[in-house]
């Protein structure tokens, strides 16, 4: 697994989404937040499919920092069991993951 990630989640308004993403940055459980949107829904819940208007929050983050991201997230989000993925940062320049690594220290 790489060292750095871009993580996802999903929100039903722009208000819950910036909150989700001005709280993890304020922790410094990721170095940066983008919330976009809104964006046009497809999925399956309970059994039926369903369409919906919801924001996406894409954080970045180190692997060593991902759980703690993950439990806040969880904790902090308004639904049961929200979309929350990571990838793989495969390549990126040097500086800027020397800035997140900074971004994300605990100290």
């Amino acid at each position: 697994m790489s060292d750095y990630l871009q993580v996802t989640t999903t929100a039903d308004n722009r208000d819950t989404a910036a909150s989700l993403a001005r709280s993890a940055v304020a922790a410094r459980l990721a170095g940066a937040a983008l919330v976009s949107g809104p964006n046009t829904s497809f999925f399956w819940h309970n059994g039926e499919m369903g369409e919906g208007e919801e924001w996406q929050v894409t954080l970045r983050t180190t692997a060593d920092r991902y759980s703690a991201l993950e439990a806040h997230l969880l904790q902090e989000h308004p639904w049961d069991n929200p979309e929350l993925t990571a990838i793989s940062i495969v390549e990126a320049p040097e500086d800027y993951k020397a800035w997140l690594d900074k971004s994300v220290d605990e100290r």
